[in-house]
């Protein structure tokens, strides 16, 4: 048997398809080359916007048209908001964003005996973390695991509270347990992840945080680079910031969720910090990783936004100088208390506002990628581009480097210039 799966959307939906795809080759079931027809096709869905909600529609219909005889399962977020929508183009196998063994099960009774089977369950009565296989499928160098589960921030324009559920963390000698096992395959660098893992431990014996998550795993793990999955700013503390720096496994590379610049659309949205707070997490975050990395995630024309609001973020992804913005224009969800808001913004408009933003975003990220001209960084390499390496270094800047076979291998590289939004450098 045959498969192709594919991940829409955050790191959690490819940690959850890659042991999605783990849990089917023990089961003897192998991937299709490139080309090849398949057997059973797999959709990990998307419903943090509009936009992946259509990409997973768009996804599912064109595996079914490319491969007319395989069976279709789709699971993840979309699917756990429109289990319909997801019958009526064709999927076979619907579950939600949980119980992913479940999952395979499903699959393999339906590959069996040819038969439909939904199974979407109640989010919010979650009580267990499904601990599922850690790592990355064949011939990676960077593996994940996910430590956190659900969310409860209940942000005005979120619908993954409602598709994930309450909060759910990875026990600490569960994460122990992982990561001594991966430390000993041939990755290089690990990924901690979750849903909202600034949240880990609230629901655990003895109310263990992140920052203990991230110690455990390093001293499981010493042999490792530790990359972060994205923050809440409210976890990052001066006690936080010294403790994963002491691990000195910790990359300088941090990806914040800001969503705004501007305190009234903060509150509008149920962030909780504002502007001051934001920048006194960077503050701390430079002071322990000097030189690092900051990206964060902006919505640009929320429903209210006024001009002002706009010229106010504006100034504030001048003023922090991220490395690194993803721009998104607010994107309506039903069910959420922002898609009832007066204030709503055109489509037009909010998109002209998201290009605004990003002109301002790509101006801060050539700046940084321009500052580490002259410094050695430390890549791990990952693939072969024309008659160079490329990989990434701890900041997680993308670099070329000519060399012979440094496929899952860390080498110092002396920048010398940039190409585009690459950097371009020697092996030391």
């Amino acid at each position: 048997m045959k498969y192709i799966i594919t991940a829409l959307g955050c790191k959690v939906n490819q940690y959850e398809a890659q042991a999605v795809e783990t849990l089917l080759r023990e089961r003897g079931l192998t991937p299709a080359a490139e080309g090849e027809p398949a057997d059973l096709v797999i959709v990990n869905t998307c419903a943090v916007t509009a936009e992946g909600g259509r990409k997973s529609r768009q996804t599912i219909r064109r595996l079914r048209e490319s491969h007319p005889g395989a069976l279709t399962a789709v699971c993840g977020c979309w699917s756990q908001l429109s289990p319909e929508d997801a019958a009526s183009i064709g999927a076979d196998v619907i579950h939600g964003s949980g119980a992913k063994q479940e999952f395979v099960e499903d699959i393999l009774k339906a590959l069996a005996e040819r038969q439909q089977i939904t199974e979407v369950d109640d989010p919010f009565q979650r009580r267990i973390f499904e601990d599922l296989p850690a790592g990355a499928v064949s011939g990676r160098t960077r593996a994940m695991l996910k430590i956190q589960d659900g969310c409860v921030n209940f942000c005005t324009y979120c619908i993954i509270p409602y598709t994930r559920g309450r909060l759910r963390s990875l026990p600490m000698e569960a994460i122990e347990r992982r990561c001594a096992d991966l430390a000993g395959e041939d990755y290089r660098e690990l990924v901690l992840t979750g849903i909202e893992v600034a949240s880990y431990g609230v629901d655990l014996d003895g109310k263990p945080n992140l920052a203990d998550a991230i110690c455990a795993a390093a001293q499981a793990a010493p042999g490792l680079r530790l990359r972060l999955g994205s923050l809440e700013p409210t976890v990052v503390t001066e006690e936080f910031c010294r403790r994963i720096a002491e691990t000195k496994q910790v990359c300088d590379h941090f990806h914040l969720s800001l969503q705004s610049g501007c305190d009234r659309t903060l509150r509008n949205m149920n962030r909780k910090y504002d502007t001051a707070a934001f920048t006194r997490v960077t503050e701390l975050l430079r002071q322990y990783f000097p030189g690092c990395a900051l990206t964060a995630d902006l919505i640009t024309g929320f429903p209210g936004e006024t001009e002002e609001d706009q010229a106010e973020t504006l100034d504030f992804l001048r003023k922090i100088a991220f490395s690194q913005v993803h721009v998104f224009p607010y994107s309506r969800r039903p069910g959420t208390r922002a898609d009832a808001m007066p204030g709503q913004l055109t489509a037009r408009l909010k998109a002209d506002r998201a290009h605004e933003a990003q002109r301002v975003a790509d101006e801060t990220r050539l700046a940084y990628l321009d500052a580490q001209i002259g410094r050695t960084l430390a890549v791990l390499f990952e693939t072969e581009h024309g008659d160079c390496w490329q990989g990434h270094s701890p900041n997680y800047c993308t670099v070329l480097a000519p060399g012979e076979n440094l496929h899952g291998i860390v080498r110092n590289v002396e920048i010398t210039g940039r190409d585009g939004q690459n950097l371009v450098g020697n092996l030391v």
